[in-house]
């Protein structure tokens, strides 16, 4: 360890965050209820924007072209630069009340948005630990750089390829990502070789904008009629059509497009837009998006190819026109072992979350609302553990095929092409189930909203991204065999032999009809109204 990187230095990060806690967990229900959707997280971004400029940061708002997105500095002389970032966008659908049974939060149908990561707590837990490494730079007298980063639409892949696109990520020492836990062996861990793949994320918009010409008057049976085709009569199948023809035909196809090794997935979401409400008039407009990842970019352009055919013949079916607009193209993850190596190392001096009293008592009001008996420790072993990275890459090895270099979607991956990067995971609540039982989903959305059982998970989060942060800073010795392990994957670092350019050559795509929030008379409102049927979810 580098004479710079004192353990008291160290102590003062946890020192630091600790001082914060409170304040932390008020902040983090603060953007949990929130609860905005990918491109429209007006009230989450503001919130960060205000805070960070009260601490002292400079902050450029709208960063990248993308309104809910910022690029915030703090810096108290020259030295290294080290970043990481906030997310917080949620999920429409999933809308949950931090509470121990199913109810969406006050005023809001059960259909708006929720956070289920959540990514409430991730934006949270690398501020906190931002903040508390920036403490203990002022306090040692340590100078450089700490940059933090507002990255909407992370469950599109949306900001970050357009970010490192537009140079944000240009100039770095390291970067620090970090997610709760979502899936085994990630619990208390950093990923080490297998780092998440490439995505695709496209719409196709088909639209209907001459549905007069479907079928032609040729016996001038209707002439002088001011509608060409009476309502009486058949009409164009118009852009619905379109969007269920293509729906079909792509899941037809999906069986053909890859062979079944490989963890490639093909997901589908109908995006709503406004139409006609008439008895016979055809949709003119209409939109699905397909989310697609595989381990390779050639897989996903195969993948794309195929429905590239399918769009054309759903739209000659369908009397329609077709148009593809990008909502991601995001590169594949590169790994560093000396970050994975230091942070693993600053994980094992804060330790796995623990959950205590106040978190198992909710546990229990948990498992009483679902008929359940509660179990004593109610929480999964793994959240309570670490695992080393190199076992946890030895447990994902034996589930996925020897060829296959990459594994499951995040767009952090982009950030890895510019800086060295660690992808940091820890355990956030989950529970013990008794066999043959499955927790309904409400319950991971819950808990990740609820203070007594998120605030184990966001204080080690913390004080592990803050220790790593400032380590970056301040150990030059760590710095540099960082920098030198992403030059010899990169073949020389940015525009090296084995760097890739961005794949980015898109716009932010902000013009779609994107889920929302809007302001009325009583407030702010999901775009689908609150019903009798979420009120009646409500207690107290």
């Amino acid at each position: 360890m580098s004479e710079l990187m004192k353990p008291s230095q160290g102590q003062s990060v946890i020192d630091a965050v600790d001082a914060r806690m409170s304040k932390l967990s008020a902040w983090n229900r603060t953007i949990f209820e929130f609860g905005e959707t990918a491109w429209r997280e007006e009230r989450s971004a503001a919130w960060y924007v205000e805070r960070l400029r009260a601490e002292d940061f400079t902050v450029e708002e709208g960063s990248g072209g993308m309104p809910t997105a910022f690029s915030a500095r703090w810096s108290n002389g020259p030295g290294p630069s080290a970043m990481t970032y906030a997310e917080y966008d949620a999920v429409p659908g999933n809308c949950q009340k931090a509470a121990p049974y199913r109810a969406p939060r006050a005023g809001l149908s059960r259909f708006a948005g929720g956070h289920t990561d959540p990514h409430s707590a991730l934006g949270m837990s690398a501020f906190g630990g931002l903040l508390a490494a920036k403490a203990a730079m002022e306090k040692h007298g340590i100078t450089g750089t700490l940059r933090f980063m507002g990255e909407p639409a992370e469950k599109v892949r949306g900001s970050k390829p357009i970010h490192a696109a537009k140079g944000y990520y240009d100039g770095l020492d390291g970067i620090v990502s970090f997610h709760p836990f979502y899936m085994l062996p990630y619990a208390n861990t950093c990923r080490w070789d297998t780092h998440c793949g490439p995505f695709y994320g496209v719409i196709y918009e088909f639209q209907c904008e001459t549905p007069e010409t479907w079928l032609e008057d040729t016996n001038h049976s209707q002439s002088g009629n001011p509608i060409p085709v009476a309502h009486t009569m058949a009409r164009a199948p118009g852009a619905n059509d379109a969007v269920t023809t293509m729906f079909t035909l792509a899941k037809t196809a999906r069986d053909h497009m890859l062979p079944h090794s490989g963890t490639w997935t093909v997901n589908e979401t109908i995006l709503a837009s406004g139409q006609a409400i008439a008895d016979n008039l055809p949709a003119q407009m209409a939109q699905i998006m397909y989310a697609i990842r595989a381990p390779s970019r050639a897989m996903l352009d195969k993948i794309l190819a195929v429905l590239d055919r399918t769009a054309e013949a759903a739209a000659l079916a369908a009397h329609c026109t077709v148009k593809k607009h990008w909502v991601s193209k995001s590169r594949q993850g590169i790994a560093n072992h000396a970050m994975a190596r230091r942070t693993f190392e600053n994980l094992k001096r804060v330790g796995a979350p623990r959950f205590e009293e106040a978190a198992i008592k909710a546990a229990h009001a948990v498992q009483k609302e679902l008929g359940l008996t509660p179990i004593d420790r109610p929480f999964i072993d793994e959240i309570e553990r670490l695992i080393d990275p190199e076992d946890a890459e030895k447990k994902i090895r034996a589930e996925i095929p020897a060829w296959q270099t990459h594994y499951t979607s995040d767009d952090y991956t982009d950030m890895t092409w510019y800086a060295p990067t660690v992808r940091l995971y820890i355990g956030r609540p989950a529970l013990k189930a008794p066999a043959g039982f499955t927790y309904p989903d409400w319950v991971m959305n819950a808990l990740g909203g609820m203070n007594e059982t998120i605030d184990p998970m966001l204080n080690k989060a913390a004080k592990t991204i803050g220790l790593t942060l400032f380590d970056i800073i301040a150990d030059p010795e760590f710095r540099k065999s960082a920098r030198q392990e992403f030059d010899e994957r990169t073949g020389g670092g940015i525009g090296g032999s084995k760097w890739e350019v961005p794949w980015c050559d898109y716009d932010p795509p902000l013009e779609h009809p994107w889920p929302r929030y809007h302001r009325t008379k009583q407030g702010f409102e999901w775009w689908i109204p609150e019903t009798a049927a979420d009120r009646a979810l409500q207690r107290g």
